[in-house]
């Protein structure tokens, strides 16, 4: 891989990471179109990388956030840290049984698949639409909340549904403030980046060639700039209420997806 693609790859990664257009299936039809070679499921070292760019831009956006929670817990005390802290615990319980339990299952979902991944986008855009039109509440994340909104991540591991849609959508619908919609779904993911990224690198899966410094190095700034802008850009949007832009283009996305398997290929 060059680092053409390294760049091309690392913005398609910061940009749907945080948008609600599904990265992965954004991935998916990326491998059906580029090819198998030219993507980041064939370079497991460049996966790593760029879902780390991702992870960090999240903690840089959320620095004061991230500092607060850190400070409360070294408190040793029951408090508002440590509660949110237990409630981001419990949202990573159902995407990381699913990981463990379906691993196999879920490998065979990532291969090309375009109508799979239309009809996931489709179910993206309904949920973003009924999000955006949503009442405005002031509601904090529950702890039933978030179990719930962790059954949206864990559902979301399939191609085309969008993880920041899908628990975005679901906050909302749960009545939950959209700020803190927002920020709840982007701190949730990271401890379950971080496990992923250890859990590959400690199985030996990850290997590393001195030919692949520039275009990792490439991929992962691509990833952190582009990450951190959409970040910060999706929170905005949340708050204005304005995902319906995005439910559109998935709808659009996914009907050419599923056009495109049934008639072409």
């Amino acid at each position: 891989m060059n680092w053409i693609e390294a760049l091309l790859l690392g913005i398609i990664q910061g940009l749907t990471e945080f948008l609600p257009v599904s990265s992965s299936g954004h991935l998916e039809m990326a491998k059906f179109i580029l090819g198998d070679t030219s993507l980041p499921e064939e370079s497991m070292l460049l996966t790593v990388v760029l879902h780390a760019a991702t992870a960090i831009s999240t903690l840089v956006v959320f620095r004061k956030d991230v500092a607060d929670i850190f400070r409360g817990l070294f408190q040793f005390k029951w408090n508002d840290e440590t509660i949110f802290s237990l409630k981001i615990v419990i949202s990573m319980i159902p995407a990381a049984l699913v990981g463990v339990l379906l691993e196999e299952q879920i490998e065979s979902l990532f291969g090309g698949q375009l109508l799979l991944v239309g009809s996931m986008l489709i179910i993206t855009a309904i949920l973003l639409l009924l999000a955006d039109r949503a009442k405005t509440s002031q509601k904090s994340v529950g702890y039933w909340d978030s179990l719930i909104i962790g059954i949206a991540q864990a559902i979301a591991i399939m191609p085309g549904i969008s993880r920041s849609g899908a628990t975005i959508s679901i906050s909302v619908l749960l009545k939950i403030d959209r700020s803190k919609a927002a920020r709840f779904s982007f701190l949730m993911v990271v401890p379950l980046i971080l496990g992923a990224m250890a859990k590959d690198i400690m199985s030996g899966e990850v290997s590393f060639e001195s030919g692949q410094i520039l275009p990792l190095t490439v991929g992962f700034i691509a990833a952190f700039i582009t990450g951190i802008l959409a970040c910060t850009w999706m929170i905005s949007l949340v708050k204005k209420a304005k995902l319906s832009w995005f439910a559109i283009y998935c709808a659009i996305v996914g009907i050419i997806a599923i056009s495109y398997s049934l008639f072409v290929v």
